[in-house]
C-alpha cells in the first residue's frame, strides 16, 4: 500500500465511501481524512511501517504515542473510530486477513465535573434583577425558574404559557427526543413568574420574549445573564447551564435521591445523573475540613 497520504487512491476510495454508503457530512470526512493523514504519518517517521501491516500491539502503540501528547481521551476515541472504521474497509477489500483494531477497547473519557454555584451564589445571582422593567422582571422569572425545576436553557426558551400550570405549580417540559416530563416548582418561581406575565401584553404563545414580542433566544437570555454576573460581582464562567448543575447538586446535597433527580433532570441514563453525586460529596468533604474541629 503506498504511504504517500495525498497519493493513495485507496484512501480516497474509503473516504468517498464514508459519504456514498454512510452519508456523513463532509466537515465529518475531513475529520476522518485528518485523522488517517497523522496516523499514516506517525507509521512512516515514527514506527517505520505500513498501515496494513501492523497489528493490534502496534495500534496501541500509536494510542500511547497520542496520549503522550497529552491529547484528550475524547480525541483520542475518535481518531480510533477512524481506524477501526479504515482497517474494517481494507478487511471488506481483502487487503488484510485480519482486523488490528477488533479488540483494543475503547479509552475511558474522563468525566469532567461541571461547575456549580453554592447556594448563597445563587441566591445573589436571583436576587440581581430589579421590579423596574419589564425585562428585568422577565429576566428574574427565568432565573427563578431555572433553578427551581433544573431545565435546560432549551427547554426554558421554548416554554409555552399552556404548559405553565400555576395552581398546581407544575410545568411541562419537551425534552430531548420529543420526551415529555413534568417538573414541579415552588413559591418564589411562581410569584417572579405571576409578576411578569402581569406585566406582560402579548398574545405570544410563548412565556419569555423579547422586546420586539418574540421568543427569546438562547444567546438573548445569555447576554442578560452576564449582566447580572457583573453586577453582584460573580465569577465570569457561570453560564445559564450552571443553575441546572446548581439544581441538582443541592437536591442531593439536602437529601434527593439519585433517581428522583433524573426524573427532574430528563436524564435516560442514571450514569449521566452520578455525576452530580461527585459535587455533593466534594463539597460535603470541603464543608467538613472546614467546619469541624478535627477537619
Amino acid at each position: 500500500m503506498n504511504i504517500e497520504f495525498k497519493k493513495d487512491p485507496l484512501i480516497r476510495s474509503f473516504l468517498d465511501s464514508l459519504f456514498i454508503e454512510k452519508g456523513l457530512s463532509k466537515n465529518t470526512i475531513k475529520s476522518y481524512e485528518s485523522d488517517l493523514k497523522e496516523f499514516f504519518a506517525w507509521c512512516h517517521k515514527i514506527h517505520k511501517k505500513l498501515p496494513s501491516k501492523l497489528t493490534s500491539s502496534s495500534i496501541n502503540i500509536y494510542l500511547g504515542y497520542l496520549f503522550n501528547k497529552n491529547i484528550k481521551s475524547s480525541s483520542v476515541n475518535r481518531k480510533l473510530s477512524t481506524l477501526k472504521a479504515f482497517y474494517i474497509f481494507l478487511y471488506k477489500q481483502k487487503l488484510i486477513l485480519k482486523i488490528p483494531t477488533e479488540d483494543i477497547e475503547t479509552p475511558k473519557i474522563q468525566k469532567k465535573l461541571p461547575s456549580t454555584l453554592s447556594e448563597n451564589e445563587v441566591e445573589k445571582l436571583l436576587k440581581a434583577p430589579k421590579d423596574k422593567n419589564i425585562i428585568e422582571l422577565r429576566d428574574k422569572a427565568m432565573l427563578e425558574m431555572l433553578y427551581a425545576t433544573g431545565m435546560r436553557i432549551s427547554e426554558l426558551v421554548n416554554l409555552k404559557e399552556v404548559n405553565v400550570d400555576k395552581n398546581r405549580q407544575v410545568v411541562k417540559v419537551l425534552g430531548k427526543g420529543s420526551k415529555e416530563r413534568l417538573i414541579p416548582f415552588g413559591d418564589e418561581a411562581l410569584d417572579s413568574l405571576q409578576k411578569y406575565l402581569h406585566k406582560r401584553n402579548s398574545r405570544n404563545i410563548y412565556v419569555f420574549l423579547n422586546n420586539r414580542d418574540n421568543k427569546l433566544s438562547r444567546v438573548g437570555f445569555w447576554q442578560r445573564v452576564k449582566i447580572y454576573l457583573k453586577r453582584v460581582h460573580l465569577k465570569s464562567d457561570i453560564t445559564p447551564h450552571t443553575l441546572r448543575h446548581a439544581f441538582a447538586t443541592h437536591l442531593l446535597n439536602r437529601g434527593a435521591d439519585l433517581r428522583s433527580v433524573q426524573l427532574l433532570l430528563g436524564h435516560s441514563d442514571l450514569s449521566t445523573t452520578q455525576i452530580y453525586t461527585h459535587i455533593a460529596k466534594q463539597r460535603l468533604s470541603e464543608m467538613h475540613k472546614k467546619h469541624h474541629p478535627r477537619g
